[in-house]
């Protein structure tokens, strides 16, 4: 047997699999920065806005199925929330640039273009009552700070496309 021949095609093998997928550096690196993005926005949302004690959302939540998912549904809630709250506009930008974050490094990285993920149910219900203004936005903070937490709690899905 040709050892040669072996050790090259193993070789290849091998390099073809180190440029299929991210390396596991990277992955740790967007991690901990999406992690530390996501802290911070909600120390923000905690300190600078107030919700009524009686608030509360409905039950259904939005999927956290992957990047696309989680920019479509950030993206999506951001906005529904209105410019004419207090201390709105910081937390608005904070969400850009995490999904500004996300999306350019999913489309480094996820080889195969993926269909634009769907608008979840609860946030396409949300974005059906857009004339109630004030509603909507204070829902669509709670929501975001929910959807945070379930994310801060799943930070692998960021590693599916």
């Amino acid at each position: 047997m040709d050892y040669g021949l072996v050790l090259l095609f193993s070789l290849f093998q091998a390099l073809s699999m180190g440029t299929a997928a991210p390396l596991p550096v990277e992955v740790v690196t967007m991690k901990s920065k999406v992690k530390w993005m996501a802290e911070q926005l909600l120390v923000r949302l905690d300190k600078d806005i107030q919700v009524p004690v009686n608030w509360t959302l409905n039950p259904p939540t939005d999927d956290l199925d992957g990047t696309s998912s989680i920019v479509t549904v950030l993206n999506g809630y951001n906005s529904l929330i209105s410019d004419t709250f207090n201390g709105v506009s910081q937390i608005k930008y904070d969400i850009s640039s995490l999904t500004g974050y996300i999306d350019p490094w999913r489309q480094r990285h996820c080889s195969q273009q993926q269909p634009k993920p769907e608008v979840p149910g609860p946030l396409q219900e949300l974005q059906s009552h857009k004339e109630f203004i004030h509603t909507v936005g204070i829902e669509a903070l709670m929501r975001v700070k929910e959807f945070l937490n379930r994310l801060l709690k799943n930070l692998d899905q960021l590693e599916t496309c």
